[in-house]
């Protein structure tokens, strides 16, 4: 008698998250996306209004720190169309987006361990299938992502109060931000997907599949903004 793809799936969820949430690497991972904020907007509030000189060209630069909380996780989509030279600035590449490409080598590392252990070899003969395998990795991975975003959300409001910044919402709604997050966790689904096949194609080679996965990570680092801004609404999230 076959087992169906409903009782095979949930095996292997089980057996996912279980491994998920008994590996060290993931409580370090959360825990460095929880402390990272807290050191971005600290110290840009230290530095802000510092000059730094080139001693080769003499040419002053002001270091120009967060005005707000909000800058950490993204900006208005008004404010991105008004102001396209600050793309490269520094609060705009400090930011949550950037946490995509953590997420990125976590997802790596954590499939490629099987392919080492040769815990995979032994799971595709004995009773799972790639299906069951593909979808059990990608929900197992969105759930380790989401929680990784989550924690760089709450890092930011603790940064926040330690820095002194406002949390002021200009140009967006309280809704508005809490679509933004979701529409955040809902591009990890795609990002842990994308990073399963480079980790598949790379398998015991993780620095392939490290490579693959961050090259995808990069190419499509300037599209998250532009899809989760700070004054998200429902259609950002139907995107």
């Amino acid at each position: 008698m076959k087992t169906s793809f409903q009782k095979r799936l949930k095996s292997m969820l089980k057996v996912d998250f279980r491994r998920l949430f008994t590996t060290p690497f993931f409580y370090i991972m959360t825990g460095i996306s929880l402390v990272i904020p807290i050191l971005i907007l600290v110290m840009t509030t230290m530095m802000d209004g510092s000059v730094s000189v080139n001693p080769q060209t003499g040419v002053e630069t002001v270091i120009e720190g967060f005005d707000s909380v909000w800058q950490i996780i993204g900006s208005t989509s008004t404010t991105s169309a008004q102001s396209p030279e600050t793309a490269m600035s520094l609060t705009s590449m400090c930011n949550i987006n950037m946490l995509y490409l953590a997420i990125a080598v976590f997802v790596c590392i954590f499939v490629s361990g099987e392919f080492k252990s040769g815990y995979c070899k032994n799971l595709f003969t004995v009773r799972a299938k790639k299906t069951d395998y593909v979808v059990s990795k990608t929900l197992v991975g969105f759930v380790g992502g989401g929680m990784m975003l989550i924690a760089f959300f709450l890092g930011s409001f603790l940064g926040g109060g330690i820095a002194g910044l406002p949390f002021a919402m200009d140009g967006f709604t309280g809704f508005q931000l809490f679509c933004c997050m979701l529409a955040k966790i809902f591009i990890a689904l795609l990002f842990v997907a994308v990073c399963l096949l480079a980790s598949v194609v790379g398998k015991q080679k993780t620095w392939l599949s490290l490579l693959l996965a961050l090259g995808f990570g990069i190419l499509f680092f300037t599209v998250i903004p532009m899809v989760t801004p700070l004054d998200s609404t429902p259609l950002h999230l139907l995107l």
